[in-house]
């Protein structure tokens, strides 16, 4: 059976319903494609896509999310591949949209992300799976907020990405609608991934900066060259999974966050 779908991009696809020859090349959505129990579906997936762990020997990896391999792709003959805007290459996605159905996401908050749990769960025929993720999150979100709220959290943060140059995660980002939900005010008042220098995150007088373990592996030695810089400012190293990975694992970051709000009471 054909079936025709919109991505978030406002393309139309048209595909063999249910899909049985998937590529991935998101990690936050591959992992969310085993959680809804595509185990035979999904043929191949990015050298990132490394959860679940143990799924990910066994597939074919067609690249990196930056650089796919195309003619690796062409020649598995997938019958969808399953990308997104911010994390997949512009001209890599045009060329494949060529010859096969490509669905994209478009992903700034954590509303925006249940959105696509379930617009991915119609796609793949698991809606009953991905509304019960959902129905995870959004409680466990709920709750975070509350709390955030309850224990009057309400700290300037500044989130750090990257390092020479030091990059940061700003306004309309997922990690920004992340933030705020735990009851952080993001200091980064620029949209995307701006680039920063020590003095102009000093003149934000920001109280906090969290160094994401992704994509540049901040270490507790960066926190000592930081600290120097900012004296006056808590340093603190996260795990950057929990705080951008959009599909299933924001079920398990709904506990890394009751913990990691607990260190700012």
């Amino acid at each position: 059976m054909q079936k025709s779908f919109t991505d978030q991009l406002g393309n139309e696809i048209t595909i063999n319903f249910p899909p049985q020859r998937i590529i991935s090349v998101v990690p936050s959505q591959t992992e969310l494609l085993f959680e809804l129990g595509l185990d035979q579906e999904i043929i191949g997936l990015t050298k990132f896509c490394i959860h679940p762990i143990e799924k990910f020997a066994g597939r074919t990896k067609v690249g990196g999310t930056k650089k796919l391999n195309i003619d690796l792709i062409r020649a598995m003959k997938p019958d969808l591949i399953i990308g997104n805007k911010e994390e997949n290459t512009q001209s890599d996605i045009e060329e494949l949209a060529r010859d096969f159905p490509v669905w994209m996401s478009d992903i700034f908050t954590v509303e925006d992300a249940m959105k696509t749990i379930s617009q991915i769960g119609g796609l793949v025929d698991r809606e009953p799976e991905a509304a019960y993720l959902n129905h995870l999150i959004s409680a466990g979100f709920n709750d975070l907020k509350t709390l955030a709220l309850q224990h009057n959290i309400n700290k300037r943060v500044a989130y750090l990405i990257w390092r020479k140059p030091f990059m940061a995660a700003g306004y309309n980002t997922f990690i920004n609608d992340v933030l705020l939900t735990n009851g952080m005010t993001n200091v980064i008042r620029q949209d995307r991934y701006p680039e920063i220098t020590m003095e102009q995150l000093k003149a934000t007088n920001c109280e906090l900066v969290l160094l994401s373990s992704e994509p540049y592996p901040f270490r507790e030695k960066h926190i000592e060259e930081i600290q120097a810089a900012l004296p006056d400012t808590r340093i603190m190293l996260v795990d950057g999974e929990m705080f951008s990975w959009y599909g299933s694992r924001l079920v398990k970051a709904v506990q890394y966050f009751f913990e990691f709000q607990k260190e700012l009471y």
